[in-house]
């Protein structure tokens, strides 16, 4: 399918071949008709994309501290490296389209294939001709005729006028004024009229109030000062009721002039994307309201119920951005609002760089509503080709493995990948992700040869010898068995399943499956420090104390890996990296694990806690974790006590042992950071291309996930457990 993308490192647009996105639980796939350009929206991310690299830092300065602190964290080549892939990589554009169900994933019970809705959201209303979009960012058309279409691809902006006429609390027979004529001034004005009110319009492009009047604004101006006595006329000198702000621009102005005409006590909403500086005099003196509108509703940036499609109460929720969207499609079929009068543009989806160029403004033309449109015989493309077979040097592809790639995100494309790619036995195959921009992103940057929406395209290739598993951890234990059973090879990255019966499904499939490896990211394993400390206590004849603290920094309950389904916690989702490193380095099985929790107080998720466990040789290790501790003072650091020596290892890049009769340490340092990463490639690709035994053994894989899994249910039990 053709999907429009901006390209993040000098704003160009291109419209590309890319697979459709995958139709998961509570998602629905939607053939689109039409999606619109919003020109406030996606001219700012325009612009952005054309911006250099010093005015890109000017303009993001939250950004700019995030690379701070990911140097002071990671280290300069590491952040330099995730920066340039992130510039490097294409951005979608849109967020409002209209368009015909094709196919509804489990969940999805209010919409069916053949039925006609709007859509909404940034990410998945995206100007494509395929879009895979979550329920509650879904509505039905009550209407069969596709001509509506067109009109529908305005929902997502319907929605937002309607939260800030709801958040204004305009009632029949008031009078509000609206600053600003584009395309939300203008929807704004035709609801009010639609809910009684007395609309008083504003705008210095004399066709933008003109037009205004044609949709039926009592009064529509274009000079300030016509326009504040207007108002004051209209309303017999006492101001506006309620003043709504549509206008997008970094001015103040048109703060000040709400504030100059609405009257004592009466309501300001800012709308638009405005400067928010508000004049202490007016707005003292009149006591004046005001609100800043986030957007089409409640739910929005929420993905407990965007993503996850939990809706709120109807009786204290009575107007979500799914039922603001809803109101907005049954006044258009209605015949309350119109649309039509705002195109004054269409381009076919071939055409849609010309678009941009219409809002970038290199052609002086002016417009409105602007619509990209869409053929209704678009293929159902599931996979894409990205390179042709032949291997990239001279060795023989029998001799070479094979790799799949399911899952694109951060960690893969920033750790996983690089280091698979740079190893001459592997042929990078097949790449499949649900979301079909970063499919394609990261399929042409690497080089596969295809990419696909579905992992089935690379379990049915029999050129995919070893399928690599980065996707979300609550999908690892169902797509690790799926492909042992499909016969191939699997590394999936941490964590192996989140919970005990995923794990003996696990352990079902390997038994019938003879030969296949299974290989878990448990990288640090391979870290060469890492190896080095361990050489240092190999001939140890007494028990370990290991102490391994990890100040992992705060992230939001609402983070997808705080998502007990989706991510696990991050006691199973990156826990397991610790724990698994301490049964490694005292080469001897867990007895016993006892885990406890800080009080969250509202902020947390069970991610400050302490696990202490007993080992079968009498060594005892601890894990500190924690959340709220600053990420400038290092990430990870290990203290490993046994028979008079002292060994001290900081974020895998300075290691230190002090040992009996030594007057001084044995100090090592790395010019990065290494955490075995590369190796840990190496290591799987060796082992299946000389048959050499598996970097982690199967045994130390299962035990430690057991060690994981016990630790995560002694937080709820609060009671040691046994192994």
């Amino acid at each position: 399918m053709k999907q429009v993308m901006q390209d993040l490192r000098d704003g160009s647009i291109e419209v590309l071949e890319v697979p459709i996105p995958a139709v998961g639980p509570g998602v629905a796939l939607v053939r689109v008709a039409a999606s619109l350009v919003s020109a406030g929206t996606e001219r700012a991310a325009i612009e952005f994309g054309r911006q250099n690299l010093l005015q890109k830092a000017r303009s993001r300065p939250h950004l700019v501290k995030q690379v701070l602190e990911k140097v002071a964290r990671d280290g300069v080549v590491a952040t330099a490296r995730t920066v340039m892939n992130r510039l490097g990589s294409m951005n979608n554009l849109g967020y409002s389209c209209a368009g015909t169900i094709i196919e509804t994933g489990s969940g999805v019970t209010d919409v069916r294939p053949g039925d006609l809705v709007a859509c909404a959201g940034a990410g998945y209303a995206s100007h494509a001709e395929y879009v895979a979009v979550p329920r509650n960012l879904i509505v039905r058309i009550p209407k069969s005729d596709p001509s509506i279409l067109e009109d529908a691809a305005f929902s997502t902006l319907g929605a937002i006028a309607l939260q800030g006429i709801r958040l204004g609390n305009s009632h029949l027979g008031e009078a509000v004024a609206v600053i600003g004529l584009g395309l939300l001034g203008q929807i704004t004005i035709q609801l009010l009229k639609a809910a009684g009110c007395t609309v008083l319009g504003f705008d210095p492009i004399a066709s933008r109030a003109a037009l205004a009047l044609q949709l039926g604004a009592d009064s529509a101006a274009q000079a300030r000062s016509s326009f504040v006595g207007e108002c004051a006329r209209v309303t017999t000198g006492f101001g506006v009721d309620t003043t709504l702000i549509t206008a997008a621009t970094t001015s103040n102005e048109p703060i000040q002039l709400a504030g100059e005409i609405t009257r004592d006590k009466g309501r300001v909403v800012a709308v638009g994307d405005v400067g928010l500086t508000i004049p202490r005099r007016p707005y003292f003196q009149k006591e004046l309201e005001f609100v800043i509108s986030r957007s089409y509703g409640p739910g929005r940036y929420d993905p407990s119920y965007e993503e996850h499609g939990n809706d709120y109460p109807y009786g204290y929720v009575r107007w979500t951005e799914k039922r603001n969207m809803q109101a907005f499609v049954d006044m258009l079929v209605r015949g309350s609002v119109r649309m039509q009068p705002l195109i004054t543009h269409r381009f076919p989806i071939h055409e849609a760089p010309a678009a941009y160029d219409l809002i970038a403004g290199k052609s002086g033309e002016p417009y409105l509503g602007i619509l990209i449109k869409y053929p209704d015989d678009a293929a159902l493309t599931h996979r894409v080709e990205i390179r042709s077979a032949k291997a990239r040097n001279a060795q023989p592809m029998a001799r070479r493995i094979g790799l799949g790639v399911v899952g694109a995100g951060g960690f893969v494309t920033d750790k996983l990948l690089p280091a698979f790619s740079k190893l001459d036995g592997i042929d990078l195959v097949g790449l499949a992700n649900r979301t079909a921009l970063s499919t394609r992103n990261v399929a042409q940057r690497f080089h596969f040869r295809y990419a696909a929406s579905d992992l089935n395209e690379l379990i049915g290739d029999p050129t995919v010898d070893l399928v690599l598993i980065g996707t979300p951890h609550g999908l690892h234990a169902s797509q690790v068995v799926t492909a042992l059973q499909a016969g191939k090879h699997v590394f999936v990255e941490k964590p192996l399943c989140l919970k005990l019966e995923e794990l003996e499904e696990i352990q079902k499939a390997l038994d019938s499956s003879p030969g296949r490896m299974l290989m878990v990211g448990f990288n640090r394993r391979f870290a060469p420090l890492a190896r080095r400390l361990a050489d240092a206590i190999r001939d140890r004849h007494e028990p370990l104390v290991v102490h391994y603290r990890v100040n992992a920094g705060y992230l939001p309950p609402d983070h997808w890996t705080q998502d007990p389904a989706v991510g696990g916690g991050r006691l199973l989702g990156e826990g397991c990296h610790f724990l698994d490193w301490m049964f490694w380095l005292t080469g001897s099985p867990a007895v016993g694990v006892y885990t406890t929790a800080m009080n969250d107080a509202g902020r947390y998720r069970a991610d400050n806690f302490m696990t202490q466990i007993g080992f079968l040789d009498g060594s005892v290790g601890t894990l500190t974790y924690v959340a709220n501790g600053s990420r400038l003072s290092g990430k990870e650091r290990v203290e490993v006590y046994c028979e008079g020596q002292t060994l001290i290892l900081n974020d895998f890049q300075h290691l230190e042992i002090a040992r009996p009769g030594k007057l001084r340490l044995a100090t090592t340092q790395l010019r990065a950071i290494d955490k075995g990463h590369a190796e840990e490639c190496r290591l799987t690709v060796a082992a299946l291309r000389e048959g050499t035994s598996w970097p982690i053994p199967i045994a130390d894989i299962v035990h430690s996930t057991r060690i994981t899994l016990a630790a995560q249910a002694s937080i709820h039990s609060g009671t040691p457990v046994r192994l």
